[in-house]
């Protein structure tokens, strides 16, 4: 009869002189898989899971008791906007108070231009996680075609395909593109999958915010489909969401999720991710109609300069939110940044409608809010489309959008091929009024949703957060609780975690993260920051 490998494995370790490097006794682990918890120790020896079982005579360097704890794989964040704020914050706080051990970057069409510089920054500078990232769409075409709208030419395609190839090459995991921004906006589908294909020839993801996440929502899951489908790839739903407004007139998110659904029982490979708030956030310059970027910023600035073309602006604007929306105000936007009017910061968008209205008057606006909040002028709708360019033409704002509920979050939420995703970047403490996801949305998951709601099982979230997008990206040695693979390892209190961050208070980070590991190395050490950097750089199936 053969000795199991594991049993080896175990007398070894129990036998060796020299103790393994950490031994994590008495976990109740849940492996990433979807499957129950299950009791056992985990010895961690020069990065890796060395062994799962019964370790009662094994040695190691540092032992953590896990008694009444919960043991999982870190956490793998598929859709951030991390890219060069790892450089400026390699502690990325936010996120390993999160969970979160493995970040996926250059998502929405915006990545940086090299990617081999960009790692190598990354090595030299150090990173308490793991960092993998995405090739942009927009970043692509500024660097063939500048801004502007129309098609790439036949040698501005070949260009941009050789383009994309390199940062394959150069260890991306897949292209990213971001379908309502300048200059992608203006691509056409058959672009697109062209460009697809020079990612797809060696494997790699097409990631998407889609075309439209509103009246076009049908439309927009048909053409990443169709991407997939044509380049040959995996497709990745960035974000996935659905307005209130939106749901009553198709049939909420059952129908959404339904065509991709479709898909995957039709043979293809489509992955979702989903931050879990009823509120988006994107910059300001996305309330514009498109047209009046499609020549690029400096163009744009003109037109609105223009009075007679800002008449045509405001027509269009009144059509989308008021005809077709039904909107009667703007105020489910609030601003999280602006440098131009940096009192504005917290505000929603008829509120600076009213604010800028007092400032045009020559009134002390800041301190006649504060003070006589309730004799705040009224405004008209054009009146905030009027803001709205304002603010645009001075700089832009970060906002976020207050337009979902919760009944399709949550519906969302329980689909199997699901993932959670913050759609964050690495966040400042204490600056501006940033949506609460860059700080809670995996706690919030495990807290409000597993514990508080019982929504899904603890089981399944942790697979959400972990096996799940590591499928789906291809990361192999990552996602599970798993002898051989790299020892990414969360330690937290079920009966404590919980995001902490609100939209009024986005500024707390999460409690009940105990232990954070990363490569083998505690980067969170009983709930303290350790500043250690063990994070790897995780390169695509390209890379050479």
């Amino acid at each position: 009869m053969r000795t199991p490998l594991l049993l080896l494995l175990l007398t070894s370790l129990a036998q060796a002189a020299d103790p393994c490097d950490l031994l994590i006794k008495n976990a109740r682990i849940i492996d990433g898989a979807g499957n129950n918890w299950f009791h056992a120790d985990i010895a961690i020896q020069s990065g890796k899971i060395a062994a799962i079982g019964n370790l009662t005579d094994a040695q190691a360097a540092r032992t953590i008791d896990a008694q009444n704890l919960i043991v999982a794989p870190g956490f793998i964040d598929v859709h951030t906007h991390v890219d060069t704020d790892i450089l400026k914050s390699p502690a990325a706080e936010n996120f390993i108070r999160d969970g979160v051990t493995t970040i996926v970057c250059g998502n929405c069409g915006g990545s940086v231009k090299n990617v081999a510089d960009y790692f190598t920054k990354v090595q030299e500078k150090g990173s308490a996680v793991n960092i993998a990232t995405l090739y942009g769409h927009n970043t692509v075409l500024q660097q063939t075609k500048g801004d502007a709208a129309g098609p790439l030419s036949p040698a501005q395609l070949s260009k941009a395909q050789d383009l994309i190839r390199q940062a394959m090459r150069d260890g991306a995991v897949g292209f990213s593109t971001g379908l309502i921004y300048t200059p992608g906006i203006y691509s056409s589908t058959e672009e697109i999958i062209e460009l697809a294909k020079a990612a797809a020839e060696v494997g790699g993801i097409y990631a998407t915010h889609m075309r439209s996440e509103g009246t076009e929502i049908l439309k927009a899951i048909d053409e990443a489909l169709r991407v997939g489908r044509e380049a040959k790839c995996r497709v990745e739903i960035s974000h996935f969401k659905l307005p209130a407004d939106i749901a009553r007139t198709i049939g909420g998110s059952d129908t959404t999720l339904g065509k991709i659904t479709a898909a995957r029982a039709a043979g293809q490979e489509v992955w979702v991710d989903q931050y879990p708030y009823t509120a988006s956030s994107t910059t300001i310059s996305t309330l514009l109609p498109d047209w009046v970027l499609e020549k690029g910023s400096d163009e744009g600035k003109k037109i609105l300069a223009d009075p007679s073309q800002v008449d045509r602006v405001l027509t269009d604007m009144k059509q989308n939110y008021e005809v077709k929306r039904h909107r009667k105000t703007l105020a489910y936007a609030v601003i999280a940044s602006c440098k131009a009017y940096p009192d504005l910061t917290g505000r929603d968008l008829e509120t600076a409608a009213q604010v800028l209205k007092l400032r045009r008057e020559g009134k002390p606006s800041t301190e006649f809010l504060i003070e006589h909040p309730e004799k705040l002028p009224p405004v008209t709708m054009e009146d905030q489309y009027r803001a709205v360019i304002d603010i645009w033409l001075n700089g832009g704002a970060s906002c976020v959008f207050h337009s979902m509920n919760e009944e399709e979050v949550t519906n969302i939420l329980k689909c199997p091929f699901i993932s959670v995703a913050s759609d964050s970047g690495i966040r400042e403490f204490g600056v501006g009024m940033p949506h609460p996801r860059g700080y809670g949305t995996n706690a919030r998951v495990l807290g409000h949703y597993v514990r508080e709601l019982k929504l899904i099982s603890l089981e399944d979230a942790v697979r959400k957060m972990t096996s799940l997008p590591a499928t789906a990206f291809r990361f192999h040695d990552r996602g599970l609780i798993k002898q051989g693979l790299a020892a990414d390892i969360l330690i937290f209190d079920p009966q404590t975690i919980i995001d902490k961050a609100t939209f009024e208070q986005p500024h707390q980070y999460s409690e009940g993260m105990k232990y954070v590991i990363v490569n083998g190395q505690l980067v969170i050490d009983n709930e303290k920051l350790t500043g250690l950097r063990p994070g790897q750089i995780l390169k695509g199936p390209g890379a050479q």
